[in-house]
């Protein structure tokens, strides 16, 4: 999908700034900035590193700083605010087009002087590439001096203090790290400067407002009267001759590649399919692939890849990556648990976590349907056994079967759903005790040992049995029948009948325990109180700890995180839910179909092309927290291919 903004939608900086574009290398490092070739926070960046794949993260190329000179009139064509007295870059003025297809690119105008600039970056390494086509129709020369602006620190730590780099012919070096730079252009050394730039985008949600980023070196090209001529610059961490073009080029057979795999033909679901491939890594520490979770904030977290793997990667027919990931977690299970932050070099994977390992279990069965892959299931089976027993018995974080069958988990400050935030010694969403999803995934998970069971070689009746006491368990104490609708959570508090999001995978799981009349009243209580077109609120509105708006301090962001904000990936659930208790009808798909045309309108919103990991609960309106979150894409994903398959 080719994202087009003329110039009367980019009018001013503050609207060209309040778009954004993400480009990843499958190791965890990206470039990103906004449609006025802007940083707006700290995390981005040209050029974003990844030194061990996919958290080591390096931001190397912070920004560039472009000048076109004609005659004796020099103009920006980047532009960029900055935190002191520093007038700021308004080449924006000059911006005709900005188009976000396989990669970003600028059309700009200045007195007639045309100049065009392509990112981009090449797969599978620290490489990226900045390109300009420069068309001088004037009567006299111009040229286009570019100083690029380091940083050579960890992503995400705002440079608070000036630093020294180092510069030799092609390379800069500072901070233990190598870039090298390469142009057919004019690159010489020059005086180090230093800016302080602003960064709105973090200064709203109470991070960093502002940090340094220096320069030591430019690029430059003189055009003749009435000629054209193109500047590449190419940065990367290794040696490399490839050019710009070269790397364009690349990125466009790729997408291609990964459409013809994916099969999918609705416009909007083959933008999704490029969207998925951003947050798919390589993960050095084990060999094998991962999922980042979110930029430009988040690493590969269990819980969010097993929830992102179905439609970031089995959607999207690669099923060998899917297996790769399945391995690397299968691997590292612990007590019947899986990791939910994953392990950095030699550092401690932390399993706080009671659903991933539930939906780890998920995932294997969703990969076997449509692999028919009996040898990995016959590999997967002891560990998937090691889950159910470990879940049995009682392991780590307090989870552990009750004599009902059903599984409760949590005890002092720890957090170990997906509502997890902490604030001190604060709980805002406490669900301590027997929470509504788990239990689904549990009986879920019980089931797909049942079914798969003689693949393996083993009698799958003990878990079928146990999965029938799960189900009379559940109905009993979760179903509101008076309300119409599930308990949040079992725990004896008044956070028990909050009418949350939770609820709606008792219905989209494989394996549900409800009757269709309950569904039915399921979905209906989650469309009229937790409903929006960008994705399903946290809490109902209604309920007096509802909060509308998330943003200000951390402290302030957390306390609203789960209690009203609205989240995409629910979304997907929640689709899947109505087409199912309306059997798939004609008239169910197009009213799906229907409310699925906003999406069009939403990845054109924030960063381009991708769906956010979080709206204001109140009134959504702006994306907040992640620009660009793999479940979020995930899980609208499956709703797409469902629709294609029923077409």
């Amino acid at each position: 999908m080719k994202f087009i903004f003329a110039k009367r939608e980019l009018p001013a900086l503050d609207q060209a700034q309040s778009h954004c574009w993400l480009l990843t290398n499958g190791l965890g490092g990206y470039a990103s900035a906004s449609a006025a070739f802007s940083v707006t926070r700290c995390d981005q960046g040209l050029l974003i590193g990844s030194i061990e794949a996919p958290h080591h993260r390096i931001a190397l190329v912070h920004r560039l700083s472009e000048q076109i000179t004609l005659g004796d009139r020099t103009e920006h064509l980047s532009s960029q605010v900055f935190a002191d007295d520093t007038p700021p870059e308004q080449g924006h003025r000059f911006l005709t087009r900005f188009t976000m297809d396989a990669w970003p690119e600028w059309e700009y105008d200045i007195s007639g002087v045309q100049v065009r600039r392509r990112c981009g970056m090449l797969h599978g390494a620290n490489t990226a590439a900045v390109l300009y086509n420069i068309i001088n129709p004037t009567e006299a020369p111009c040229k286009l001096r570019v100083t690029p602006f380091f940083q050579f620190r960890p992503k995400g730590e705002a440079l608070r203090e000036k630093q020294s780099f180092h510069w030799e012919p092609g390379r800069v070096t500072a901070n233990g790290h190598t870039l090298r730079i390469r142009t057919n252009g004019h690159l010489a050394a020059a005086p180090a400067v230093w800016e302080f730039l602003a960064y709105p985008d973090d200064a709203k949600d109470g991070r960093a407002p502002s940090g340094y980023a220096g320069s030591c070196c430019t690029a430059e090209i003189t055009v003749a009267a009435g000629e054209s001529a193109h500047l590449e610059l190419i940065f990367s961490t290794e040696p490399t001759d490839i050019s710009a073009e070269a790397i364009l080029t690349d990125m466009k057979c790729r997408r291609k590649e990964l459409l013809e795999a994916a099969g999918l033909l609705d416009p909007t679901a083959r933008q999704l399919v490029q969207s998925a491939d951003a947050f798919l890594s390589r993960r050095d520490s084990t060999g094998g692939h991962t999922i980042v979770a979110g930029y430009p904030f988040f690493g590969d977290w269990g819980r969010d890849t097993m929830i992102a793997l179905p439609g970031c990667v089995l959607a999207t027919g690669r099923h060998d990556t899917a297996r790769s990931i399945l391995r690397t977690f299968l691997a590292y299970e612990r007590d019947g648990l899986v990791p939910n932050l994953f392990p950095e070099g030699l550092s401690e994977p932390l399993y706080n976590t009671v659903d991933a390992a539930l939906l780890l279990i998920n995932c294997v069965w969703l990969y076997h349907e449509r692999t028919g892959d009996a040898a990995f299931v016959r590999e997967a089976w002891p560990v998937m056994v090691r889950i159910v027993e470990a879940y049995q018995r009682g392991t780590r974080h307090a989870i552990a079967m009750d004599e009902d069958g059903l599984i409760r988990a949590g005890e002092g400050l720890d957090q170990v759903t997906w509502m997890d935030v902490r604030v001190d010694d604060i709980l805002p969403t406490p669900r301590h005790g027997k929470p509504v999803e788990i239990n689904t995934y549990w009986y879920n998970a019980l089931c797909i040992l049942r079914e798969l069971a003689p693949i393996a070689g083993m009698n799958g009746e003990p878990y079928g049995a146990l999965a029938e006491r799960v189900k009379s368990s559940f109905t009993r104490v979760f179903w509101l029948e008076d309300k119409g609708y599930l308990k949040d959570v079992i725990s004896g508090t008044k956070a028990d009948e909050q009418i949350r999001c939770n609820q709606i995978w008792a219905v989209s799981m494989p394996f549900t325990m409800l009757s269709p009349a309950q569904e039915r009243r399921v979905v209906e209580t989650v469309r009229r109180h937790l409903y929006t077109p960008w994705g399903l609120r946290t809490l109902s509105p209604e309920d007096p700890e509802f909060h509308p708006f998330y943003g200000g301090p951390q402290k302030e962001r957390d306390m609203a995180y789960h209690q009203g904000t609205v989240w995409p990936f629910p979304l997907g659930a929640y689709y899947l839910a109505f087409l199912k208790v309306h059997g798939y009808s004609p008239e169910a798909i197009q009213t799906v179909r229907g409310q699925l045309e906003r999406m069009d309108a939403i990845l054109r919103e924030g960063c381009v092309g991708q769906l956010p990991e979080i709206y204001d609960g109140g009134k959504p309106g702006p994306s907040k927290g992640c620009f660009a979150q793999a479940w979020s894409v995930g899980e609208l994903l499956r709703v797409y291919e469902a629709l294609e398959r029923r077409a």
